[in-house]
């Protein structure tokens, strides 16, 4: 590991929510010879280091854009091997996540997936429910349009059920309503693989976050890596439509 990168950080300009659009997994097993499934297989270790990393770093949560609801077009057999892959991960993974207190959360559309990973998610959710320390979110067979519309149809409701007045509905009436209620704004999106898309993620709740792209590919995503990315996060000044003259003063 380049201690020196570590040594750059900031530790009082730590990013309090950091997401992560995983990408490049087919890429990276078709540049090493192999069928696109070896590069989600070795994702999990730059899953696993990405957690570690938020863990040293003080990074309170932490969302993966782990299989959006546009994935169920890919190949039946490759869909599959994913949900196999989820089920087999949690049941391998989550006792060294409880035993890190870490609290384990899933957005998105669940009614869609596979009984058996939902029991496998709904056991680890369980099981960590109690936990005080990060909370690790999996968007799973999650879209941010189709929140945005679940949200609008939920307040529409609201409002013809009498609960509650137009000049009622705000940001944070929007926010109650979105899958992350519970979560605060995302400070820093990362994209791997070079691709520079947001990809229908969390479109309401990067309103004001700093995106970073790197050409890396997922499974290559290393501790160092994410230091560079939390380097390149300290190195810009956020103003949330202020000027810089204002937050001097």
């Amino acid at each position: 590991m380049d201690s020196s990168l570590l040594e750059q950080i900031n530790k009082e300009n730590i990013p309090q929510h950091v997401a992560i659009i995983m990408d490049g997994n087919g890429r990276w097993a078709k540049l090493n010879g192999k069928e696109r499934t070896f590069g989600h297989k070795n994702a999990i270790k730059a899953v696993r280091q990405s957690i570690e990393t938020c863990r040293d770093l003080g990074i309170k949560y932490l969302t993966l854009y782990a299989f959006s609801t546009e994935n169920w077009n890919r190949p039946k057999l490759e869909v599959n091997f994913l949900m196999t892959l989820l089920s087999a991960t949690i049941k391998s993974e989550i006792k060294e996540l409880h035993k890190s207190n870490l609290k384990l959360n899933v957005i998105g559309d669940l009614s869609q997936l596979p009984s058996k990973a939902k029991k496998d998610l709904d056991y680890a959710i369980d099981l960590t429910k109690d936990n005080h320390g990060a909370v690790l979110t999996l968007a799973l067979s999650y879209g941010s349009k189709e929140e945005l519309l679940r949200a609008i149809k939920a307040i529409a409701l609201q409002h013809k059920e009498g609960k509650i007045e137009i000049d009622e509905i705000n940001e944070e009436l929007v926010h109650q309503n979105l899958y992350t209620y519970d979560l605060p704004m995302v400070d820093l999106l990362i994209r791997t693989s070079g691709e520079t898309r947001i990809s229908n993620f969390l479109l309401w709740q990067i309103a004001y976050a700093e995106l970073y792209f790197t050409e890396v590919l997922w499974p290559d995503f290393s501790t160092e890596e994410f230091y560079k990315a939390i380097i390149s996060y300290q190195n810009r000044e956020r103003r949330f439509g202020k000027t810089s003259e204002q937050l001097t003063n």
